[in-house]
């Protein structure tokens, strides 16, 4: 028994040096992160322009320059207002879907969209660069936080450029605010704070209250008419600005008689005053430049038979250089308005405080403007030659008013 049980001790022995084999065990955590869905931002970076068109120049404007004599909120077919802006998306730029010119009845997101804005490479001295800071032009601000004088990031950050141009007044007419707004692929938009408001293709219109009739004119005298009205008749609200003129042609007896006067069968109009040939501000005052329907035009052909005086507040031509002794000016020849009228035929010349500026731009004259509802007052005077006879019916005076 005593050897058994050893052997059997020995057994147990070497069973208990065999190893034991463990299995290894443990847990873990998953990680859930959602990136705020980030809304646009867009900034204006002080870069706001309103661009001439190129169907007809302005005073001192030509096509695509800065229109400076717009001092109203008024734009005409082919006229452009032009932005830089800046638009973020910290997801990444790539989210933003398209930035867009609009207008709309309202101000904010969801307004007609009109004009695709496009990417711009930064401008030299203006806008940032990668690498460079975003300037304080942008103000380009996210609540407490300012990015302005931090570095531009091309991968959440771009410039672009946006030019609406005003269409006909087919589709664009009356008052719009008009904004940039830049639209994320998911959906969400933001314009930049600066909506403006225009009016797109106001109505232009003079108006003319009264007749201009000279009746039983004894030849060889002067007679006087009654006073016209002319008025700048536009859209009201549109704040429309109107430079005035005034044209003329000779007159002629529309029947078949044996008129004359006093050589001829036409009654002339002026001493052949004919815009931009020979008839400038330089030579007013001069010979020829001036009224004379009551001194030579009495006996010649060759005078102004018809002259005109005006008022708009406290100026007039009493004060223009091109008047007679009663404050009379004569009428130049043309049938269609030119760029020759600036400086040339304009209906008050006022020059006793010297020329009008408006929006740096010089050459216009105080009471020559007319906003929408005002009038000037014309009272006509006629130089009638002796001999004449006929009925001096047909014929034109022309009244001319040019948006500034």
């Amino acid at each position: 028994m005593k050897k058994l049980f050893g052997i059997m001790t020995a057994m147990l022995l070497i069973l208990s040096v065999i190893p034991v084999m463990a299995v290894s065990t443990g847990t873990g955590i998953g990680l859930d992160i959602t990136p705020e869905a980030f809304a646009p931002r867009i900034w204006m970076c002080d870069s706001r322009a309103v661009l001439e068109d190129s169907v007809e120049m302005g005073r001192s404007t030509i096509s695509g320059i800065s229109l400076d004599e717009r001092i109203n909120n008024y734009a005409f077919e082919g006229e452009q207002i032009q932005w830089d802006v800046l638009v973020m998306d910290k997801n990444k730029i790539e989210q933003i879907q398209e930035v867009v010119g609009t207008i709309g009845s309202s101000q904010g997101e969801g307004n007609d969209i009109e004009v695709e804005c496009r990417k711009i490479n930064p401008l030299d001295g203006d806008l940032a660069i990668p690498g460079d800071q975003i300037p304080d032009l942008c103000n380009a601000r996210i609540l407490e936080e300012d990015l302005t004088d931090t570095d531009f990031d091309p991968e959440t950050q771009q410039y672009y450029t946006c030019t609406l141009t005003v269409e006909t007044p087919d589709s664009m007419y009356g008052e719009y605010f008009i904004t940039v707004e830049a639209i994320g692929s998911d959906g969400q938009s933001a314009t930049m704070d600066e909506n403006e408001y225009w009016f797109l293709n106001p109505t232009i219109a003079l108006k003319v209250d009264g007749a201009l009739s000279f009746d039983d004119v004894r030849p060889g005298s002067v007679s006087y008419s009654d006073t016209l009205l002319v008025g700048n008749d536009a859209d009201e609200g549109s704040g429309v600005l109107m430079d005035m003129f005034i044209s003329g042609t000779d007159f002629y007896d529309p029947s078949s008689s044996d008129a004359k006067c006093p050589t001829s069968n036409r009654l002339k109009l002026s001493d052949d005053v004919i815009s931009g040939v020979n008839n400038d501000v330089a030579s007013w005052g001069t010979q020829g430049q001036t009224c004379n329907a009551d001194t030579t035009g009495l006996t010649t052909d060759i005078a102004d038979h018809l002259c005109y005086y005006a008022t708009n507040g406290a100026y007039g031509t009493q004060n223009d250089p091109r008047n007679d002794a009663e404050g009379y000016v004569p009428i130049n020849y043309g049938n269609a308005f030119t760029t020759d009228f600036y400086n040339d035929a304009e209906i008050i010349a006022d020059t006793s405080t010297g020329a009008l500026t408006i929006g740096g731009i010089a050459g216009y004259y105080n009471g020559n403007t007319l906003t929408s509802g005002a009038e000037i007052a014309l009272t006509f005077k006629l130089g009638l030659p002796e001999p004449c006879i006929g009925d001096f019916s047909s014929g034109q005076i022309y009244f001319w008013g040019e948006a500034i």
